[in-house]
């Protein structure tokens, strides 16, 4: 069986949730959303998950339901979280 993702380096994957944390963050900022008020709509407790998942700190990133949500709370489509700023 052949191995489709033996060349994705983590090199990659590091760029690309850098572009998704980035992301997060234009629009949470555009939506003037504090990282602690985005984490309890969220149900978390604090704000640190999301404050090291937008700076891609210790191995914490975004999964998809919490691109989905954000997406609902900022009210832009999905593909918004994957765009390259040019």
């Amino acid at each position: 069986m052949a191995n489709y993702f033996s060349n994705i380096t983590e090199e990659e994957m590091e760029t690309f949730h850098i572009l998704v944390a980035k992301n997060v963050k234009r629009l949470r900022l555009k939506n003037n959303q504090s990282l602690m008020d985005l984490s309890l709509d969220l149900g978390f407790r604090s704000g640190s998950f999301l404050g090291s998942a937008e700076a891609c700190k210790n191995k914490k990133h975004f999964s998809l339901e919490h691109l989905y949500k954000f997406s609902k709370a900022f009210n832009v489509p999905i593909e918004e979280f994957f765009k390259v700023e040019e």
